[in-house]
């Protein structure tokens, strides 16, 4: 069975700032590559759904209805829910991702 997949405006602006970065930093070639790897990454959610593991700073705040899927140093997380998965973060593993993720992802449940 195959799920849609939906990105959530947060995940849409990751991808955004990710490109901006690399744009900026590197060149526009890279930028394009590594968008285009990422999104195709997100689409592959489509199927075999639960490969990935539940984030372990999500875990030790006992919430444990999300996954990732990393794309190193890159980390994807989603979420499933009926028929359809949400991409909620695209996140550079190198940045604080506990602080990120316990904003934006425990914002989204309240």
């Amino acid at each position: 069975m195959k799920f849609k997949v939906n990105f959530i405006s947060d995940a849409e602006n990751d991808l955004f700032e990710i490109y901006k970065f690399i744009y900026i930093n590197d060149s526009e070639e890279n930028a394009e590559k590594i968008y285009n790897w990422l999104f195709k990454k997100c689409l592959t959610l489509h199927e075999i759904l639960e490969r990935g593991n539940i984030p372990t700073e999500l875990r030790l705040l006992e919430i444990e209805d999300f996954l990732e899927i990393h794309c190193k140093p890159y980390r994807i997380i989603y979420q499933i829910i009926d028929n359809e998965v949400f991409v909620h973060c695209i996140l550079d593993g190198r940045r604080d991702i506990q602080k990120l993720l316990q904003e934006r992802l425990l914002r989204d449940q309240g």
